[in-house]
């Protein structure tokens, strides 16, 4: 399958090919989001506690007990064919009181031309990023739990070829009364082991979130906000074609703004979750990411560059969750997931 250059470069910028710190780091496929739930809800859940073993990825400290023998498939259809995905288990140490966790991610570009010079078809090569993390969460006291993430990456795109070493750090406060949960996340620290090129080796994509959320007392809803880049100020791109600037959510175009309340809600990742029915079987959920929007969105067009929404359900033994991005006018991701526990199929005595 034939994919344009400029959606491979789309990608590797972590579909922000606009932004300023777009393209400013190596490996940026890893800020891509990991599960469907997490497309649906912003492209970014760093505060929920529960048995998904995919959010151990993004936030270590969420690996509790009830992930274990979680087994998690996620799979991410891009515009031009490009695939990703991410596949995890989860494995509680009664020793330890410790959670362990492990995944591959990966991301398939397709296969492209190759030429010469002079434009003429010489052969084919294929591109692919992989992902293996391995990581642990704890309860250190009652409200506090802490994780760390290793992870070793592989970016291959023709003869070139890089490898690097990634780290994650979180700490979860969770209230069970209140039902707040606030995190704070180092992701993607680390170095480039070996360049793609000699004497060229680029800087990781290190980011410092907080988040909080808060599930509602009287109503099966909870919403979750995201401050992602704590560490980096400054995420506005200077376009010097940008005659109008939009107001908040890109309702109505406008010849003015503040650019200082601009950059600051470019840092946020709003989202909501409705937790439907007794045993919370059925999950609708709305994500709006406001950097997305603003960059990813034409001017005099209105669109939805920059909401998602997605839906979980409980079948028999299986979670089954879709999400959609909706990133820009030519179109947006699809995202499905399915994960189980393979402590229903009657394995526990095999593999404990």
């Amino acid at each position: 399958m034939k994919n344009a250059l400029l959606l491979l470069t789309f990608l590797l910028s972590g579909g922000q090919l606009l932004a300023q710190i777009g393209g400013d780091a190596v490996y940026q496929f890893l800020e891509l989001p990991q599960s469907a739930r997490v497309s649906a809800l912003g492209g970014v859940l760093i505060t929920v506690l529960d048995d998904d073993v995919s959010l151990a990825m993004s936030n270590p400290a969420v690996a509790n007990a009830g992930m274990h023998q979680q087994l998690s498939f996620n799979h991410n259809f891009h515009l031009g064919g490009i695939q990703n995905g991410y596949a995890a288990f989860g494995w509680y140490v009664p020793k330890w009181d410790a959670t362990l966790h492990g995944g591959m991610q990966y991301v398939a570009y397709g296969t492209f031309d190759e030429t010469d010079v002079y434009g003429d078809v010489i052969g084919e090569f294929k591109a692919a990023d992989y992902a293996l993390t391995i990581g642990a969460g704890k309860s250190v006291y009652e409200r506090l739990s802490v994780g760390a993430n290793i992870r070793v990456i592989n970016s291959q795109y023709a003869n070139y070829d890089s490898w690097g070493l990634g780290f994650d750090m979180a700490a979860i406060f969770h209230d069970t009364a209140s039902r707040i949960n606030v995190s704070l996340v180092a992701r993607n620290a680390g170095w480039q082991l070996n360049t793609y090129t000699a004497d060229n080796r680029e800087p990781m994509p290190f980011d410092l979130q907080l988040g909080i959320s808060k599930q509602l007392a009287h109503l099966p809803f909870r919403f979750s906000v995201v401050y992602h880049h704590l560490d980096q100020w400054n995420i506005l791109y200077d376009d010097p074609n940008q005659v109008e600037d939009f107001l908040f959510f890109g309702e109505e175009p406008t010849k003015s703004g503040n650019p200082a309340i601009d950059n600051l809600f470019r840092h946020f990742i709003f989202s909501g979750e409705f937790l439907l029915g007794a045993k919370e079987n059925l999950h609708l959920r709305v994500g709006y990411d406001h950097q997305r929007k603003k960059e990813l969105s034409v001017n005099n067009y209105r669109s939805l560059a920059g909401f998602s929404l997605g839906l979980g359900m409980k079948i028999s033994k299986f979670r089954i969750d879709y999400g959609h991005a909706f990133y820009h006018l030519a179109g947006g991701i699809n995202h499905v997931s399915i994960s189980t526990n393979l402590r229903a199929f009657g394995t526990k005595r095999i593999l404990e």
